[in-house]
Parts: C-alpha cells; sequence; structure tokens
C-alpha cells in the first residue's frame, strides 16, 4: 500500500488575494495613488511566493555562525550567513523597502502616504524574510535619525545614501546597540561611556548585551558622554561603525576588516528569529560618530528612532498573523477530515474566523500608525505627532501579544504537522514571540503610554477618534455606535482618575489593562472608519471585534457563518 502524502498548496498571492490590503491602499491613496503603487507591490509579491520564500528556508536552516580568527590569528570577529540570507538583504533594499518614504519622486507620487505604501511593502515582505524585517526596520529607524536637522550634515551625506539605497551592491543596513546587562530597558543604568576625540569623533567603551543585525555595516548605540551625569535624559546617540573605515562595505558579504575596539563575543541561542545574527559586543575605545551634540540631552533624538522600530514592530506582528491564516487556511481547504475538508467544520471555520478577525485588527492598527508617522515627517503636522506619541506604543503592544496567540493557533490549525520543524510551521510561533519583548514589552510600553496620558495629554486625540467613531458606526450597527461611545466614556473617566495620581501603586499596577483597553478600543474605531469608507471585509470586523475585545462576547457562530468575508 502506499504511503499517503498531504498536499499542502501554497497560501494565495499575498497582494492579490488581501482585499483588506488593497480596500486600504485605494482608500488612503486613493484609485490614482493605488494605481502607482500596484505594480511595485505586484513584483514584491511575486518574489515572495517564488525565491524570497526559498531564500527564507535556506536561511532558516543555516544560521549566521561567529568566525573569531582568520586562519592566520588575527582576530576578525566576521559574522557568516547564508546565501539565502543575503538574497533577503538584496530584495529588501531592490524593492525599496526602507528607502521608499526617503526617495523623492515617492514623496512627490504618494506625499505623506509614501509611509502608508511602505507599510504594504512590508506587510508582504516582512512574513517570510527569514525576520530580515529586523535590519530593515533599524535601517528605517536610523535613516529618520540621521534625517533630523542637528544632526551633522557630512555624517549624514555620508550614511544616509547608503541606508536609503536601492542598489543591492551599495545598500546597508544598522543595527541597534542600546541594551547593557545590568539594565535592560533601563536605560538609566547604561554604563557605556563616550569621550571626545581630538578629530571631532568620539570613542566609546562599554559592553552591550542584546545588539541586534550584528552583521549590519553600522550600528546605533546609546552612550553616556564623560561627565553627563545620571539617568537615561543625558544618554546620547551615536553612529558606530561596525567594520574599518577605510574597509570596502561591498555588499555587505565581504565587508572587510572589523572596526578597531568592536569585540563580538558571542551570538545569541534565541528561541526564534534564529536567522538573525544577534550578539553580545564589547566596546574598548571605538570609534564613534555622534548624532546630534552630545552636550545636549539625547535620549528625545534616540526615540525617533524607536518610534519607528516600534511601528515597524506592529508591521512585523500583523503580516505574520495574516500570513499564518493564509498558510492555516489553505491547508484547511485540502485536508480532509471526518468525511470532508476541513474548512467545512463549523468549528475550524469558527476558529479560522476569529483569528480573522483578529488579523484585521491588527492590521488596521500598523496601518494607523504607519499613516501618522508619514503625516508627522511630510508636513509636521502637529495632531498626527501628538496621536503618534501614544499610537506607537499601543500598535506594538498590542499587536505583539495578538500575534504570539495567532500563531499558537495556527501553529495547532495544522495538528501534528504543525509541531515538526522541516514543516516550517514552528517557526510560526517560535518568531511571533519576539514581538512582545523586542522593543519594550507589554508592561514597559504599558507604562509609557501611562506617561504619554499623564504628562502629555495623549488621550484627547485618542478619545476624540473614538467619539468620532461613534457616530459613523451609527449606520452600520446602532449597538456598535453605543458599544463605542460607552467604551470612549469610560476611557475617559479612567484616563481622568489616573491623572490625579499617576504614580499610586493601583494607577501603575492597572497600566497594561488601561494600555489593552485603549488599543482595543482605538482599532474598533480605525475598522469603523474604514467600514464607513465602503469596505464590507471592514465593516463585519468591526462588529466582531468591538464584541469580542470590548463587550467580550463569544462570536464563533458569526465567524463560521463569515468565514468566506473575513479571509
Amino acid at each position: 500500500m502506499s504511503r499517503f502524502v498531504q498536499p499542502v498548496p501554497p497560501p494565495v498571492d499575498p497582494y492579490a488575494g488581501d482585499g483588506l490590503l488593497r480596500s486600504w491602499l485605494e482608500r488612503h491613496l486613493g484609485p490614482a495613488g493605488h494605481a502607482a503603487a500596484k505594480g511595485r507591490l505586484a513584483d514584491l509579491a511575486a518574489d515572495v511566493a517564488g525565491p524570497l520564500r526559498a531564500a527564507h528556508a535556506d536561511a532558516e536552516a543555516h544560521p549566521p555562525t561567529l568566525v573569531r580568527y582568520d586562519a592566520w590569528g588575527a582576530r576578525v570577529d566576521r559574522i557568516d550567513t547564508s546565501a539565502g540570507w543575503q538574497a533577503q538583504r538584496a530584495a529588501a533594499a531592490r524593492h525599496a523597502v526602507v528607502a521608499l518614504p526617503y526617495l523623492p519622486d515617492a514623496r512627490g507620487t504618494w506625499g505623506a502616504a509614501a509611509r502608508v505604501v511602505q507599510h504594504a511593502l512590508l506587510h508582504l515582505y516582512g512574513p517570510e524574510s527569514a525576520t530580515f524585517s529586523c535590519p530593515v526596520a533599524m535601517a528605517d529607524g536610523a535613516a529618520a535619525l540621521l534625517s533630523l536637522p542637528e544632526v551633522d550634515n557630512g555624517i549624514r551625506d555620508a550614511w544616509l545614501p547608503r541606508l536609503i539605497s536601492t542598489d543591492p551592491a551599495e545598500a546597508i543596513t544598522s543595527g541597534q546597540w542600546m541594551t547593557e546587562a545590568q539594565g535592560g530597558s533601563d536605560l538609566g543604568r547604561s554604563s557605556t561611556i563616550g569621550r571626545p576625540a581630538a578629530d571631532g569623533s568620539w570613542r566609546l567603551t562599554g559592553e552591550k548585551w542584546f545588539c541586534s543585525a550584528a552583521d549590519a555595516a553600522m550600528a546605533v548605540a546609546l552612550a553616556r558622554p564623560e561627565g553627563a551625569g545620571r539617568g537615561s535624559r543625558v544618554l546620547a546617540p551615536f553612529l558606530v561603525p561596525r567594520y574599518a573605515v577605510d574597509s570596502p562595505l561591498a555588499d555587505g558579504t565581504a565587508p572587510g576588516a572589523p572596526a578597531p575596539g568592536v569585540t563580538v563575543h558571542r551570538l545569541k541561542d534565541k528561541l526564534g528569529t534564529r536567522a538573525l545574527p544577534t550578539a553580545e559586543i564589547g566596546l574598548h575605545d571605538a570609534y564613534a560618530l555622534p548624532l546630534g551634540d552630545p552636550a545636549v540631552p539625547g535620549l528625545v533624538r534616540a526615540m525617533t528612532l524607536v518610534v519607528v522600530t516600534r511601528v515597524h514592530n506592529a508591521a512585523a506582528a500583523a503580516g505574520g498573523m495574516r500570513r499564518g491564516l493564509a498558510y492555516a487556511r489553505a491547508y484547511a481547504d485540502v485536508r480532509h477530515v471526518a468525511g470532508g475538508p476541513l474548512v467545512s467544520s463549523p468549528l475550524h471555520r469558527a476558529t479560522l474566523g476569529t483569528l480573522a478577525v483578529d488579523a484585521a485588527g491588527a492590521f488596521a492598527l500598523a496601518g494607523h500608525a504607519f499613516a501618522l508617522l508619514g503625516r508627522v515627517e511630510v508636513g509636521a503636522d502637529p495632531v498626527a505627532a501628538a496621536e503618534l506619541r501614544i499610537v506607537a506604543p499601543l500598535a506594538k503592544l498590542a499587536t505583539g501579544r495578538l500575534a504570539v496567540s495567532s500563531a499558537s493557533e495556527y501553529v495547532e490549525s495544522f495538528g501534528g504537522a504543525g509541531y515538526v520543524e522541516d514543516t516550517g510551521v514552528p517557526r510560526l510561533l517560535r518568531d511571533a514571540q519576539v514581538l512582545p519583548i523586542w522593543e519594550g514589552t507589554t508592561n514597559v510600553l504599558a507604562l509609557d503610554v501611562l506617561r504619554a496620558l499623564t504628562r502629555e495629554d495623549a488621550g484627547a486625540p485618542l478619545l476624540a477618534r473614538l467619539a468620532a467613531a461613534a457616530d459613523l458606526a451609527r449606520p452600520l450597527s446602532p449597538v456598535l455606535a453605543d458599544t463605542l461611545a460607552a467604551t470612549a466614556a469610560q476611557l475617559g473617566e479612567t484616563i481622568a482618575a489616573v491623572t490625579v495620581d499617576p504614580a499610586s501603586p493601583g494607577v501603575l499596577a492597572g497600566a497594561r489593562g488601561l494600555a489593552l483597553r485603549l488599543a482595543y478600543a482605538l482599532t474598533t474605531a480605525l475598522l469603523v472608519e474604514h467600514a464607513a469608507w465602503g469596505d464590507e471585509q471592514a465593516a463585519l470586523a468591526a462588529r466582531l471585534w468591538a464584541r469580542r475585545w470590548l463587550r467580550h462576547e463569544e462570536i464563533a457562530e458569526d465567524a463560521h457563518h463569515h468565514l468566506d468575508l473575513l479571509c
């Protein structure tokens, strides 16, 4: 008797098969703007479904290795990466995944909405990039930091063009060297010291504990300028070349000699993101360039980078949820259980439909963050800046948690095959777990949200959006409108109460719950806004999201009946 082999079809085309993505672009770009982006998006989707999917598998199968010495005993600290990793690097440059919002022609075509197009690119590229989306995020953050007017023109001109190049032979990425073993997210305990040199450069000395994209050509590091005092506000960002300044960077595959004073102690053995080189790095009078005046407290400058990487984190979460859903749906369409296709099971349909609601909400939340970022960068919109202050941490914390719970369900939906490494399915869960951790855990971000509410009145634009969405929802669903209005009123009362004594144990202990309620309410409003524009899928998702996350009701029956509209 021949062995049964389960056919597993590929998921639908990630661009053509994603109705919510396409309608979101139609709304935010307009028909002409969406038409201008279609070729770029279709080209990337074709690459993702073909060579990049293979490159993803190769990079995961061949994780990076650290070569400390060459054949003659010279210390080289070289990080070797696979052909698949290099293919992802080249594709990110070629498709302008980092560069797009900085390119004059893109800004000329889409204006502030160039960030909306970039989010669409990330939504397609990230889920099967072997986590090259991480150096993409940090390169984008570094580019945003280098674009600040207080950065020296010579430093900007030397490095920014390479970060935003679309030529794979010239494009570089950036690492991010901020955390230290004794402090982690407590940056006030950072002990890396920066000392000025006679030529205007600086020398950094310290130990960095979690350095992502350690193979990148540069990194942004935080250091305490000598004599600057204690605390985190005085920390300043510096650009540290990873390789000797006179070494050719080429395409990243043969970058040349390591920079003096930079020692790679070891690569991290991580739960997931295994293709991504993450290292512990020692700095001993390492050459560095200041990004702004180190005499001026620089943590605010560094937050420019952090905001960008946080919204990238949200995009990675939402994109991974959508791709996992696509794989689970494709499998359910061909897997037979109890005499029929798995997708015909009411229980499994309800499971997939509920996951689709979560994926739609995560997409809207991440997409909104990118739209706000674009408005801040192009036009310096003060209203968008005020809202982004709270939306960036909310989007990151809520989508990160949703990504982990969804990934667990996706793995389970494949049964035993989901637990077998060579199917690739377990990576969905292993890689998702970094998303609530990197760039701030849920608790760290919840406290950041609390600070934004109490010190900067960041709740005002959020509550205004909820109130407006409640009015928009009335023609769609009076129950939904009432839910939004009641939620907005409750949140307004809670915010007013916490501002009275924001440091009280009760307020601090409840920060996570408050942040998640804010994120869930905001997501409902965003789905309502898209539904009011005319998207039927968003209208259904808004109603089910509000029932699931605001009213805490069971949505299984409706998710079962409407699965085909939801995904």
